[in-house]
């Protein structure tokens, strides 16, 4: 199986035990935020064979080519549209996608999908088209109601827009609506952080995602910081932000079921997300998309260019690896141990197993049955914990 097609097609023979998801991404943004190293372009930096408007055409393909590869194709569970800002495409155009999915694989019954938005990037009618082209779930990225947080973030939107955003959601039918928050950003103190908290419990959303600040090489805040223009975030007032997050959240009605994501009620949590946590499988559609069958991941060409010349020619994946025991080991340790459901301690191999005493006396995890669950100091030290484990 050295060549990516070959490779491919071995784990698509093999049965799909823990679920089957699509993920599309849509590399257009506006502008690059100052600290996002994902995988995006601006409308001047795309290169030939690629634009908004020839976009979900070339996605579509991508969808038929993914469906030939299956001898039995399996119905598709959860679809989230990411990016990138996914709205920056015509609402008809992301229902166009999740219309080929269904056409060529079948949506299941009950099925969830997501895709982000950025606030200034939807309206009332949109989102009305995004919910009857069969949109189930729609995330928000707020990051923060400070503006002068905001405007370190490099994001263009104002704090109401974000609030307008959720509020057209409801309106068009959505029932589960998500806000995103960035916590730790500098110049951000703890007021502008329990202000942020509360705005988002008052719009009635019924999940929150809160994320510490992470400085990635490369970007634009980190070149800011290395000129001392911006401070280094502090790890400490991080862990203070996580603590009021837990605070406000739970106060609220919302319990955590991932470190970093906390939902109203269990129909509430994002099931897409947590298909990739519990070892489901996936596959991803767009220029740098990671997919997952079992026992393989691959992705694809990172530039839209390159990935649409490739696509032209056949499959455009760019690199691909056969995961052997001790890699599907570590990822379900680390996954696992983030989710509030916990470790299954029986899954550990001894020395995990036996690491899960001094978990447990340093006040890190709790057993409960046959499952180590993280407390609240362990969830602040969460990857202290699977290394301990996975030592």
């Amino acid at each position: 199986m050295n060549s990516p097609t070959s490779a491919i097609a071995a784990a698509a023979v093999q049965p799909l035990e823990a679920g089957f998801g699509f993920y599309v991404h849509v590399p257009f943004c506006v502008s690059r935020c100052g600290y996002c190293d994902f995988n995006t372009y601006t409308a001047a930096e795309l290169g030939a064979g690629v634009s908004r408007d020839t976009y979900a055409a070339i996605v579509r393909a991508e969808i038929r080519k993914a469906a030939a590869a299956f001898d039995v194709r399996p119905k598709v569970d959860t679809v989230f549209f990411g990016g990138g800002t996914p709205t920056l495409l015509a609402a008809a155009d992301l229902a166009a996608i999740l219309a080929e999915i269904d056409r060529e694989f079948g949506l299941a019954d009950g099925y969830e999908a997501t895709t982000e938005a950025n606030p200034e990037s939807v309206d009332a009618d949109y989102l009305a088209e995004l919910h009857d082209g069969g949109f189930t779930r729609l995330s928000v990225g707020m990051q923060s109601t400070a503006s002068h947080v905001l405007k370190v973030l490099d994001r263009e939107h104002s704090p109401a827009k974000a609030l307008d955003a959720v509020a057209h959601a409801h309106r068009a039918g959505f029932e589960h609506v998500s806000l995103d928050l960035i916590y730790g950003t500098p110049g951000e103190s703890a007021a502008d952080f329990t202000d942020s908290l509360a705005s988002a419990v008052d719009a009635g959303v019924d999940h929150v995602s809160a994320y510490a600040l992470i400085v990635e090489e490369g970007t634009a805040l980190a070149r800011r910081i290395r000129s001392g223009q911006v401070p280094q975030p502090s790890d400490d007032v991080a862990a203070d932000r996580y603590l009021a997050a837990e605070a406000a959240l739970s106060a609220a009605g919302f319990s955590w079921y991932e470190v970093s994501n906390w939902a109203k009620t269990p129909e509430a949590r994002c099931r897409h997300n947590l298909l990739y946590w519990e070892g489901g499988h996936w596959w991803g559609a767009g220029p740098g998309s990671h997919s997952h069958l079992p026992g393989v991941r691959w992705w694809n060409h990172k530039h839209p260019s390159t990935y649409a010349a490739a696509l032209a020619e056949g499959m455009p994946v760019a690199g691909h690896e056969v995961l052997s025991d001790d890699d599907r080991y570590l990822e379900r340790v680390l996954l696992l141990t983030r989710l509030a459901s916990g470790m299954p301690v029986d899954a550990l191999r001894p020395a995990g197993a036996a690491a899960v005493e001094r978990v447990v006396a340093d006040g890190l995890g709790v057993l409960e049955g046959d499952r180590l669950k993280l407390t609240l100091r362990g969830r602040l030290l969460a990857d202290a914990v699977v290394r301990d484990l996975t030592a």
